[in-house]
């Protein structure tokens, strides 16, 4: 662990002291160790940038969530975090470079990840949202909202966000299951698709269960 990922790690720590739910300080850890694996497997990044990226990318989450999707925690996070670092002495490459992972960390946001580094800590965070971790976040973000246990495909596409039919599965149907093929690295396309199978499997299953047919 190096001296900055230290510091930053007790800045993460106070900053998410109270966070609930699917973007806890659990999940900011658990896309840490998702880029640990990624890093194994590509070496020739940047370590202490990548994971000090992965560290930092949630840093304005609860943000966004207070605005109810409104605000872009990305964009706001990349501006506080490049601040951050500079008041704890970092060049302003440094600075750009791990402040850009914050930035470009969600494709919706519009900026793609680009760097070995961004695509590393992009794949790592949609790899928390994929298999049995992502399954249970899925659930818990939609006890957030108020939604149902489960409804139809058609409820939940028609459904839409933050309503009683935004289910895990609608969160499936819509994002999800998209995942793998939006993935930046080799190592985490890989990942992806056994972590989407079981989910699949999964969700087929609740389906058949709500349904009465099992």
């Amino acid at each position: 662990m190096s001296e900055l990922f230290a510091d930053l790690l007790s800045e993460v720590k106070t900053k998410f002291s109270s966070a609930k739910g699917c973007h806890d300080f659990e999940h900011i850890m658990r896309v840490v160790k998702n880029t640990e694996l990624l890093l194994s497997l590509m070496p020739e990044a940047d370590r202490e940038i990548t994971l000090c990226g992965a560290l930092m990318h949630d840093f304005c989450r609860q943000e966004e969530d207070d605005s109810d999707g409104k605000l872009d925690h990305a964009a706001l996070g990349e501006k506080a975090v490049y601040a951050l670092l500079l008041d704890k002495g970092c060049s302003q490459g440094q600075a750009a470079a791990i402040s850009s992972i914050v930035g470009r960390h969600r494709f919706r946001s519009g900026k793609a990840p680009e760097t070995l580094e961004q695509k590393i800590v992009y794949d790592a965070d949609k790899l928390d949202s994929l298999g049995a971790i992502g399954i249970g976040r899925a659930f818990l973000f939609a006890g957030k909202t108020g939604a149902k246990l489960h409804n139809s495909a058609d409820e939940a596409l028609a459904g839409s966000a933050y309503s009683c039919e935004d289910t895990a599965f609608r969160e499936y149907l819509v994002k999800l299951r998209h995942l793998p093929e939006k993935m930046q690295t080799a190592p985490g396309k890989k990942i992806a698709a056994d972590r989407l199978d079981f989910m699949t499997k999964f969700f087929e299953r609740l389906s058949s269960e709500n349904a009465g047919a099992c």
